[in-house]
């Protein structure tokens, strides 16, 4: 009976490695299928990033401006696609962890059993006196076999529960690699959902640019030039030393919304700049521009207006009343990207300082050619590694 156990024991062990092995090839025929998948989309990827390197470097017209939307599209859409055959493959590999750690566990749990019975028997007959050995045998030669018996049985029982006891230390190992995965799935699923959105707004801002343009090469051009003039006034201005102004505490009045420089109407453009720092009236770490407008919902900021009320008029569409956002941050336009939020308002609006500091009054060094005036600003040294613009001020 103790031999058959024994047997019976080792045929368990051969079936559940023979069954784990199975499952093995077949889960890897699968995620070998989606890996190069996976790999073929990434070079697709690499080609279209390729191409957009290239349109971005040809002169700017309307018809490379298409070219380029276009191409971001196209690479957005392949980002969404190898996000999502990410997912997919994760899923499967989860699926055969899980598959692959519910029968370890089973058969691991079973066989531990079986074989700690085994060794508990073993040394119980291992305990036996000498004379019970001998009495109980059959002559020399069976007392012989007996004792041999009971050593090989203790072995190979040994031998065979700690290569169990490795197997449950691959269990572990893998429950922590299955954990792994899920975590990495969750990271994807929210950048597939960034990318989703993200192509929303890259197709609304070919239909926006369409749309302001009317298919016109001449209009595109003005508007470009209104832009580029726009942002070389502000970097200008915060390229020189300020003018110190004082403290100012959170909330005080520190300027009246205007139109000065290269403004298509009055409202207010703010930045944000962290971390940042003044020196001598010079902003040090100006081109470390981020949103403002988490700043102000947040409360931690002071409203920039009194009518500022955060409401989104940018997609076009929509009216843009006073204490919208009708250009947001990040917002991409023809030449580049959004360094701030503007907020229309009524010429001479009160502009509130977002939080104590030091202020000092720039401007550009050049008269804007579209409006004949230069512009102007203030912006503030918080200093706690923030500094804020206010820019168009009369």
């Amino acid at each position: 009976m103790k031999f058959v156990q024994k047997i019976f024991a080792v045929i368990i062990l051969l079936l559940v490695t023979c069954h784990l092995s199975l499952v093995t090839s077949v889960s890897a025929q699968s995620l070998e299928d989606l890996a190069k998948q996976l790999s073929d989309k990434r070079r697709e990827i690499a080609e279209v990033e390729k191409q957009l390197a290239q349109t971005q470097a040809q002169e700017k017209t309307l018809n490379s401006q298409l070219q380029f939307i276009d191409a971001q599209n196209k690479l957005t859409q392949l980002k969404i696609e190898e996000a999502e055959f990410q997912i997919r493959k994760l899923d499967k590999e989860i699926e055969d962890l899980s598959g692959r750690i519910d029968r370890l566990s089973l058969s691991v749990d079973a066989l531990s059993q079986v074989l700690l019975e085994r060794i508990v028997k073993t040394y119980k007959y291992s305990n036996a006196s000498t004379l019970d050995l001998i009495f109980s045998s059959h002559g020399i030669t069976d007392l012989l076999e007996r004792l041999k018996y009971i050593q090989v049985a203790q072995a190979n029982d040994k031998k065979v529960l700690y290569q169990l006891q490795a197997t449950k230390t691959t269990y572990n190992d893998q429950k922590q690699d299955r954990e792994t995965r899920q975590a990495e799935k969750e990271k994807l699923k929210k950048d597939l959902e960034e990318y989703k959105v993200k192509l929303t707004e890259q197709k609304k801002a070919k239909e926006d640019l369409l749309r302001v343009t009317k298919n016109d090469e001449k209009k595109f051009q003005d508007l470009l030039a209104k832009l580029r003039a726009d942002t070389d006034s502000i970097s200008r201005a915060l390229a020189g030393a300020g003018t110190k102004l004082g403290p100012v505490k959170k909330g005080e009045r520190i300027a009246g919304v205007g139109n000065s420089g290269c403004s298509t109407g009055p409202h207010l453009h703010l930045e944000v700049m962290t971390p940042a720092h003044v020196e001598n009236g010079i902003i040090i770490g100006r081109e470390n521009k981020v949103n403002p407008k988490p700043y102000i919902d947040s409360g931690r900021f002071a409203k920039p207006t009194s009518s500022y009320n955060g409401n989104d008029c940018s997609q076009g569409g929509t009216t843009c009343n006073q204490g919208n956002i009708s250009t947001q941050f990040g917002q991409v336009y023809f030449l580049g990207t959004h360094s701030g939020i503007d907020i229309p308002d009524f010429y001479g609006a009160s502009i509130y300082a977002a939080e104590d500091g030091e202020a000092y009054a720039t401007a550009d060094t050049k008269y804007c050619y579209l409006t004949g005036t230069v512009g102007k600003g203030v912006f503030v040294d918080h200093k706690n590694g923030v500094v804020t613009l206010y820019w168009h001020i009369p």
